[in-house]
């Protein structure tokens, strides 16, 4: 089996081969086992059965798990990149923006989505220690995320809904502490009171 730390890339298919499957919802099926089982108790087998190939078939487009794993990796923090994103833009203002960020990860942390939990911080704990390529695309995701919020909040202190003392750089990367303790709370399936508790992170832009 490949060992977790070992660097792995997709293997390229020959030019015009065509393709057999659906790469973006065979990953997306891929996701779904690694967010619920974590990736050492995931197995060919697993993903087989969930991505709904044949062993030859995820073998030709990729090289082993390892790269199925970065491979659905990359797929579940381009969606969530989007997510997060689209809710920042229903908001007016810089404090709207940053508001519907943290009530978009509330919203995912509960019920089905909360009980899958997030690959992300799946991801840095149980493979950043061992794995440094994943270590590596976990940190990157991260300091996106922090910094799209201390983007926020400047265009906050831009248009006066954040106050300007408000420290960008530390209130962002809070912020950032907030939103992955949202999803870890709700892997545990803990009850979160959205408005409560985004009521409570908004003070820290006061």
């Amino acid at each position: 089996m490949q060992k977790a730390g070992r660097r792995s890339r997709s293997v390229a298919r020959p030019p015009g081969r065509p393709r057999e499957f659906d790469m973006d919802i065979a990953l997306d099926r891929a996701v779904r086992v690694f967010r619920e089982r974590g990736y050492h108790a995931t197995s060919i087998g697993d993903l087989t059965a969930a991505m709904r190939l044949a062993t030859g078939s995820i073998y030709k487009a990729f090289r082993d798990k390892h790269a199925v794993f970065l491979a659905a990796f990359e797929r579940y923090t381009a969606l969530r990149q989007e997510q997060t994103r689209s809710a920042a833009q229903r908001g007016t203002n810089g404090r709207d923006r940053i508001r519907n960020v943290l009530l978009s990860y509330v919203a995912q942390s509960q019920g089905t989505e909360g009980r899958r939990g997030c690959l992300v911080v799946g991801s840095a704990v149980e493979l950043s220690a061992v794995d440094s390529v994943v270590a590596d695309r976990v940190g990157a995701k991260l300091k996106t995320n922090e910094d799209f919020i201390a983007g926020l909040i400047r265009e906050g202190q831009a248009d006066g809904s954040i106050p300007g003392h408000v420290a960008v750089a530390d209130t962002a990367r809070l912020m950032i502490c907030i939103t992955q303790g949202l999803r870890v709370v709700g892997k545990a399936r803990l009850p979160l009171d959205g408005d409560r508790l985004v009521g409570v992170a908004m003070k820290l832009l006061a």
